[in-house]
């Protein structure tokens, strides 16, 4: 397997990426776009875009702040989720440039291409499938479901996997759905997993680190949702 950092721009704001591929494999493959959650680009993000370049696909992970930061303070995390989420184009724009960045590798064919995110990062990629991004699906894990810009009728491209925590209270049965209902009347294709006994931050081996009470990391639940984010990737690649 090939690792390697990835450089590129959002405008002024020098990002730094992480791609993951294994390098014996012919052709073009399935790209996959990795969106961390708000703490930033660090090791449950980079391990991930690992397991799928395994798996066969390219995988980058984007960086959301500049600089392939992490940040352990939670303030410091909500200042700057705050400050990316207050304009909606911004915050687009800065999961944008990191699609194209893969979009654009050689080893990816640009016509297999998927986004999946975490917490921030499952916001990230959903903004992309409301703006009508040439991704074939989108898979969220414990992501923010919340818009400022609803999809439009038509405009989703991409299939939708949503895997949440039934005891998350960053993302309440009434985001749930709201966001089910959103996605019915622009007429997208969706799916909703809900896991129970599951709170925020399912995915994170190292979520009681952080000594948040409603972070906390579930095997069974990090296990089953990624057995279901393979399936949905065996739907919309096929035979990788």
């Amino acid at each position: 397997m090939q690792t390697q950092p990835i450089d590129y721009r959002d405008g002024e704001v020098a990002l730094l990426g992480y791609l993951a591929y294994d390098e014996t494999l012919p052709g073009k493959r399935p790209g996959v776009l990795v969106m961390p959650g708000g703490f930033g680009l660090g090791r449950n993000a980079k391990e991930r875009a690992q397991m799928l370049a395994r798996m066969g696909y390219v995988a980058l992970a984007g960086d959301p702040y500049g600089g392939g930061i992490e940040i352990d303070d939670l303030k410091e995390v909500m200042k700057r989720v705050t400050d990316l989420r207050a304009d909606t184009a911004k915050f687009r724009r800065r999961a944008r440039v990191a699609l194209d960045r893969l979009i654009a590798m050689p080893r990816v064919d640009p016509s297999r291409v998927a986004a999946i995110g975490y917490c921030l990062g499952g916001t990230f990629v959903l903004e992309l499938a409301r703006d009508g991004a040439p991704i074939a699906g989108v898979a969220t894990f414990h992501g923010g479901l919340e818009t400022k810009s609803p999809a439009t009728p038509g405009i989703v491209r991409a299939k939708l996997l949503i895997l949440t925590g039934a005891d998350d209270p960053t993302v309440p049965v009434t985001h749930v759905n709201a966001f089910a209902e959103e996605m019915t009347k622009a007429a997208a294709d969706w799916q909703i997993v809900t896991y129970s006994g599951t709170k925020h931050g399912f995915t994170y081996p190292d979520a009681a680190s952080r000594k948040i009470d409603w972070i906390e990391y579930n095997q069974s639940t990090d296990e089953r949702s990624w057995t279901a984010m393979k399936s949905f990737f065996e739907e919309i690649f096929g035979n990788a």
